[in-house]
């Protein structure tokens, strides 16, 4: 789905008014959680190549290729295949299915799943984690100025697909998916089968309105079509419930196969509930794996 430049400005201003209450609440939600985990800073070594990155503030100069340096005005670091699998790779739902809530109560669902993608990947930095956003920019900072690239991130993703786009990672990397995960099941499993064959481990979290896990609506309803689907006019959704909460129950069981076949972890969130146990049961499956 093509956004209209001017959209894109507009919400593009929109998210960058809300970036510093949206940082401060992952934090918060981060520190929560935090209290009851223990950090997971590992050191180790690795001599395969992977990359060069530039020279960042916080890295020593004794870890600056000269060699490679030289060719060029800036500074850049060797990266081993161990220090970027070492890496966490976050990504996001950017389709337009994500920009819905059905009703005040509860927040847009794009605004939960960037909640927990930058809590998380505050949990992950306390630990001594590296953070990256999926076809975000290569640059990788530690602390507040990592966390601030990845909203700066988030902020610029728009109207993209409902599955991560390619994007070549290290072998035996990690990778944290949160979406709402309600394309076809073929279409999440080709995705999944490509990660999962890099090798790349990694854990999806699908984020759900009450309204589309119950469906409550009763009588007449004209449901709107968020990406270019056909509205449809529904005489009686007391009629149709129970064979869409078994069509629910198929992608929801479609999607748990899926990641157990791959050797992924797999949860789901409802925005009406606390963001810390998504939190947690996330941040505990990646030190597991």
């Amino acid at each position: 789905m093509t956004v209209p430049a001017s959209r894109q400005a507009r919400r593009a201003e929109a998210l960058g008014a809300r970036l510093p209450p949206l940082l401060v609440a992952a934090q918060r939600v981060a520190a929560t959680v935090a209290q009851g985990v223990h950090g997971r800073r590992r050191v180790g070594q690795g001599d395969s190549f992977w990359q060069y990155r530039p020279f960042l503030p916080g890295d020593t100069y004794s870890r600056i290729d000269w060699r490679a340096s030289a060719k060029s005005d800036r500074s850049f670091i060797r990266e081993t295949e161990w220090e970027a699998a070492q890496t966490v790779y976050l990504w996001r739902d950017s389709s337009p299915s994500m920009d819905w809530r059905s009703g005040a109560a509860v927040p847009f669902k794009r605004e939960r799943a960037d909640l927990l993608l930058l809590a998380l990947a505050s949990l992950l930095l306390r630990g001594g984690e590296r953070v990256r956003l999926v076809g975000g920019a290569a640059r990788m900072r530690g602390g507040n100025a990592a966390l601030e690239d990845l909203a700066e991130g988030l902020a610029q993703m728009e109207g993209g697909s409902g599955m991560p786009p390619h994007a070549r990672l290290p072998r035996h990397a990690r990778i944290v998916l949160i979406g709402d995960f309600l394309a076809p099941l073929p279409e999440i499993r080709a995705t999944v089968d490509a990660l999962s064959a890099i090798p790349v481990s990694g854990h999806m979290l699908q984020v759900l309105d009450p309204a589309e896990a119950l469906l409550p609506y009763s009588g007449r309803i004209r449901f709107k079509g968020l990406e270019q689907e056909a509205d449809e006019l529904v005489p009686r959704v007391e009629g149709i419930r129970e064979g869409y909460a078994e069509a629910l129950a198929r992608q929801l069981h479609g999607l748990a196969n899926l990641a157990t076949a791959a050797g992924w972890g797999f949860g789901t969130h409802r925005t009406d509930h606390a963001p810390e146990a998504a939190l947690l049961s996330m941040y505990v499956a990646l030190a597991q794996r």
